[in-house]
């Protein structure tokens, strides 16, 4: 791996493969194309994903005014957009994750490698996160969607306080404690 990995080789590279329908194709969900494309990924490339996607379709979808349109669209023809299924399987190939941070004026997103630790996560932040880094106090999305608000998460005793082996899940949400950093 070490031998490889500095090469940057396409060939060494996760896949997924997007398959551009037309839009009838898409919309019924039939294309004779598509078992000889699926025979060939498990022939040549086993387990890695398919996903058909119809551009057109899509283009489509982000013509109209409101989300509450498309959305009508999509239940009219039988077919949703595949975007959010494209987003979510390159995330889960390329071994992404997320965690936020949470103010008074902003709620910020960032992207991190499966497996991160939580000083390395806090230096997606900034550098000095990383090397000043005490703890952080983590808790997850879903709990705060279900209790309301941050108060009631600490009300209930969710949040915790992670230390520097903590490996940073999808969906948390920090405050990281860090040391001042030195000159």
């Amino acid at each position: 791996i070490e031998v490889i990995n500095p090469l940057f080789l396409l060939t060494a590279k996760p896949v997924v493969y997007l398959v551009n329908l037309s839009e009838k194709d898409f919309i019924r969900k039939k294309n004779k194309h598509l078992p000889k494309i699926v025979e060939w990924i498990n022939e040549n490339a086993k387990g890695d994903p398919l996903i058909p996607v119809s551009v057109s379709y899509e283009s489509r979808l982000t013509q109209f005014e409101t989300e509450a349109e498309a959305k009508e669209e999509q239940k009219n023809v039988g077919a949703d957009s595949v975007l959010p299924k494209v987003i979510l399987q390159m995330r889960k190939t390329l071994q992404l994750g997320s965690f936020f941070t949470v103010g008074p004026d902003e709620v910020r997103q960032w992207t991190i490698r499966t497996g991160t630790k939580a000083p390395q996560a806090a230096g997606v932040i900034h550098t000095d996160f990383e090397k000043t880094f005490i703890q952080a106090l983590v808790f997850n999305y879903n709990t705060l969607k279900e209790l309301g608000d941050e108060s009631e998460v600490k009300a209930k005793g969710k949040i915790m306080t992670k230390g520097k082996e903590y490996v940073v899940e999808d969906g948390d949400i920090l405050h990281i404690k860090a040391g001042a950093a030195k000159s």
